[in-house]
């Protein structure tokens, strides 16, 4: 089964020869390598490039390791280019382990005839710190887990099979491959233990990593709840009977988030149009990660698919925060009181905005009229669209909201 990444593979295309590092980001195992040295170097070969002007290094090899010295690559590199002035590529993966890597690449922006591409996988790549160190010298590609849409193009089975597969075990594609179900839960709690949580434990010096997963498997067992680091510290009081500060909570949540293995949603006003500071949502990068934390107990299809269209939000380059809007409303002694109903996500890519609410099922008219409410408050023009897993054709409802299959939005 080979994924085809299109959109990925259009985004390194759109980035060619734009005199910038381009520096490839994701999770391990998320096929980093696979889309340089197969994907992408496929597409130059089908474009024209002579193999001879793709220079590859593998820094991870046995056979490359002498490539691991800043000057010897560097002057293997610089030494191919002047044999004629024909666009050169260099494809390297595993970058962090070369020597001063940082001043190799940015002595490569010297070089006319020369594109670069890199990519990496320990600690001190997966971090964003990496995209900090290449600020106006680099530009992210940031690649994600398959999405649902990915899977089912190369899939014969069933969506509704292939669905239920997807919420349990992600999108990791060595796990999307491995077709045993009991094999997919023990190589993810395997990543999980090993890869991901030793990266962060080593690359932080975290003294206390009990307390670190712990707190990762308190945010698995929240998503698309709001919260913040307060509400974290007292909920280790009252259910762990463990003292953390919201400090030390902050921190480690940070560490969650710049090695990619969760993302922060912050809420935003949308008639004062303003940010608000706190709570916020989290949403896991790989539902199969989240799910291997908590040992396949807590699969709620509610809440995972709330974080299956965020995911895919992401994938497609919108910009996504939980929005809340208010309203004044009598009660029965006739007082007015402020209530505040919450939109799922505000989606925005340039001058595009889509309002969307994320609603499992809408069994009746009353649970229809409770999701389109928020959304008709908002009083403004932008697209509104509720996502469902009923089995309906899309259509649109008086108010102008547009009420879909999760389905039909995930795939079209």
């Amino acid at each position: 089964m080979k994924f085809k990444r299109t959109h990925y593979i259009e985004k390194l295309i759109n980035s060619k020869h734009n005199h910038l590092i381009k520096i490839v980001t994701g999770l391990r195992r998320v096929g980093k390598s696979y889309l340089l040295f197969n994907l992408f170097k496929q597409h130059l070969l089908d474009n024209g490039v002579d193999a001879g002007h793709i220079i590859e290094f593998q820094l991870d090899s046995f056979a490359d390791r002498k490539y691991r010295n800043a000057e010897t690559l560097f002057d293997n590199v610089r030494n191919l280019t002047r044999q004629d002035s024909q666009m050169y590529y260099v494809i390297i993966d595993e970058v962090q382990m070369l020597e001063s890597f940082v001043d190799v690449l940015n002595g490569f922006l010297h070089i006319e005839n020369l594109d670069v591409y890199v990519t990496g996988s320990n600690a001190k790549f997966l971090s964003s710190d990496i995209v900090t160190e290449f600020r106006g010298r680099g530009v992210q590609i940031h690649l994600q887990p398959l999405s649902f849409k990915e899977i089912k193009e190369l899939s014969n089975e069933e969506t509704s099979l292939l669905w239920q597969d997807y919420i349990y075990y992600g999108g990791l594609p060595m796990i999307v491959i491995e077709k045993d179900k009991a094999r997919k839960a023990e190589m993810l709690q395997d990543l999980l233990r090993e890869t991901y949580l030793n990266d962060i434990i080593n690359r932080n010096k975290v003294k206390n990593d009990a307390e670190l997963e712990e707190l990762f498997s308190l945010l698995a067992s929240n998503i698309g709840t709001l919260t913040n680091p307060s509400k974290l510290a007292n909920t280790f009081v009252s259910e762990k009977k463990v003292k953390i500060s919201h400090n030390t909570i902050k921190t480690y949540i940070d560490y969650f988030i710049d090695s990619f293995l969760i993302n922060k949603a912050v809420r935003y006003d949308i008639k004062g149009k303003k940010y608000i500071d706190t709570p916020y949502k989290y949403y896991f990068t790989d539902l199969g990660l989240r799910n291997a934390l908590l040992n396949f107990r807590q699969v709620e299809p509610t809440h995972i698919m709330e974080n299956i269209i965020y995911n895919h939000l992401i994938s497609n380059g919108y910009k996504v925060d939980v929005g809340c809007v208010t309203s004044y409303k009598k009660n029965e002694e006739g007082k007015t009181i402020r209530i505040t109903l919450e939109v799922d996500f505000i989606c925005n890519k340039g001058s595009e905005r889509v309002y969307l609410q994320s609603a499992y099922s809408l069994p009746n008219e009353e649970k229809q009229k409770q999701e389109q409410r928020s959304l008709i408050l908002t009083d403004d023009s932008f697209t509104k669209i509720i996502i469902t897993t009923d089995n309906i054709p899309t259509h649109t409802t008086p108010n102008g909201i547009m009420i879909m299959n999760v389905f039909d939005f995930l795939l079209n």
